[in-house]
């Protein structure tokens, strides 16, 4: 036992080294916190305590840093992403004008306020057809077909 307390350091560098990478692949801060408490068992034994009192230290160390540390960096993290919609979220509540006439079950065709021409179906409670020209917002997007309900008149 005499060993492993001996050279319990090379240990403890090799976990360092493979939780920082594997932190470099994933981007979450679990095994960034691995890593610290896994420093923290290195140093402890650099100071002479036996391995199982190094062990020990690391895992406190890490559990200590995943409850209270790794929830506020998630935070301040998520605080700076892009607020702007993308791909389908997009596309939910945009306006369109009806190209090809449909009602009840029936597909037809509508442009988008973006440019794009999408197979479209009424939606919601809608169920007198929309002819060309109309003012349609756009509800729901299931696979290529936008789900559309007329555009109140009050507004024009």
């Amino acid at each position: 036992m005499d060993v492993v307390s001996s050279f319990a350091w090379i240990g403890w560098l090799v976990l360092i080294l493979v939780f920082v990478i594997i932190e470099m692949l994933t981007l979450d801060f679990i095994f960034l916190m691995l890593a610290i408490g896994s420093l923290g068992g290195l140093l402890s034994g650099l100071f002479g305590l036996d391995w199982w009192a190094q062990l020990i230290v690391a895992a406190v160390l890490s559990v200590l840093l995943l409850f209270l540390l790794r929830p506020p960096l998630l935070h301040a993290l998520r605080r700076g992403g892009d607020p702007a919609r993308s791909n389908v979220a997009a596309l939910l509540g945009q306006e369109g004008k009806v190209v090809q006439s449909f009602g009840g079950e029936d597909k037809g065709l509508v442009k988008l306020a973006n440019g794009e021409v999408w197979t479209s179906r009424l939606g919601g409670t809608a169920s007198a057809p929309v002819q060309p020209g109309e003012l349609v917002l756009v509800t729901k997007i299931e696979g290529a077909t936008a789900f559309v309900v007329p555009k109140e008149s009050s507004t024009t």
